[in-house]
Order: C-alpha cells, then sequence, then structure tokens
C-alpha cells in the first residue's frame, strides 16, 4: 500500500529504502507560496536509529510488508531467545542483543506480538503487565511499610527491579513491563 505523509501519525510504519521505520515525530509546515512539508523523526526497526527526514506533502511513500504474530516465548539459550507460533508451531530466534531489556521480563511460555519484516523478526511487544518471582533480595524487616524505601529485587528472569523493604524472597510482583517498575505484590511466599 501507499500514502502520502499527510496520514502520518506517531506511531505509523513506512518503508524507506528498503527499511522499516516508525513515525517518532511528525510536523506540517507551509513554505510560503510553495507547497507545504512534511518534517518528521523516524526510527528504525531494524537498528534502532533514529533519523530525521522532510517529505513534500503529495510524497508517495510506501507501507512495509509488516506484520504482527501471536507468538509464545519457550527458552534462551544464553544467546538467543526461542519463540513457537501459536498457529502453526513453528518457531523462530532472536538475538539477546535485539530483545535488550524486555528479556528481563519474559518469563517462559509467556505470549507476546512479534513484529516481523519481510518474515524476518525485528521487534517484540510485551504485555503491559506481568507477573514475576522474586529470587533474590535482601531480608525484609517487620514494621516495613509500602511508603517506606525500596531496595533492589533479583527476578526469575533475571533481570533486576527496585521493590518496597516488605518484599521477600518467594514473593511474586507485578510489573510494568513499558518502565520496569513494580506495581504490587500478588503472591506471598509460603
Amino acid at each position: 500500500m501507499v500514502m502520502t505523509p499527510n496520514q502520518f501519525k506517531k506511531g505509523k510504519k513506512i518503508e524507506i529504502d528498503g527499511e522499516p521505520y516508525s513515525v517518532v515525530e511528525y510536523l506540517h509546515v507551509k513554505m510560503g507560496r510553495g507547497g507545504a512539508n512534511v518534517r518528521t523523526k523516524l526510527k528504525s526497526l531494524l537498528s534502532g536509529n533514529v533519523i530525521e527526514r522532510t517529505f513534500k506533502s503529495d510524497e508517495k511513500i510506501k507501507e512495509p510488508d509488516f506484520e504482527e504474530k501471536n507468538m509464545q516465548y519457550l527458552y534462551n539459550d544464553g544467546e538467543n531467545y526461542y519463540f513457537m507460533d501459536n498457529e502453526n508451531f513453528e518457531q523462530i530466534s532472536i538475538s539477546a542483543d535485539d530483545l535488550g531489556e524486555l528479556a528481563d521480563f519474559m518469563p517462559e511460555n509467556l505470549n507476546v506480538e512479534v513484529q516481523l519484516f519481510n518474515q524476518k523478526p525485528v521487534g517484540v511487544e510485551l504485555p503491559n503487565f506481568v507477573e514475576l518471582e522474586v529470587v533474590e533480595t535482601e531480608p525484609g524487616l517487620k514494621g516495613d511499610t509500602v511508603t517506606g524505601g525500596s531496595k533492589p529485587a533479583k527476578l526469575s528472569t533475571g533481570g533486576s527491579i527496585n521493590v518496597p523493604l516488605f518484599i521477600s524472597e518467594g514473593d511474586f510482583v507485578k510489573i510494568d513491563t513499558r518502565d520496569g517498575s513494580y506495581i504490587e505484590r500478588t503472591k506471598t511466599s509460603k
């Protein structure tokens, strides 16, 4: 499909020189007697680099061959993370470098949206919230309250977050995957 820059929205996916980009910012600019232009900031979905580009308002821009598939995270071998397509059971892998900090919040068997460009994985979108077990933290003390301070805690996935002082090893906590923040304790250890 083809679109014009007048149809840009934040998050819209476009293809430039065979590479997929996401629109981060856009601004319509009217030039005196001349035609209007659209100034944009675009983030590459392959490299993560942000570029600035100006388009003429009537320029034709291709939408990428981009799809999202619901997949289940299976396991990792230290270098790659393996996902299974929930429809046809095919497996794909994504490198730990490409996942970055998202891997800290991915327990095995989690359903995620894998973004594909020309049938190649370019990103993963996690659910907004996940529940993970705290496997290592300093012991909580009697009298510690929700409004107290915070302490670091290691999660069952290997990631670390700051939690309130009353959280103990074995507790399950709800985490916002968008910013890696603690939301609440969901279950306590037995």
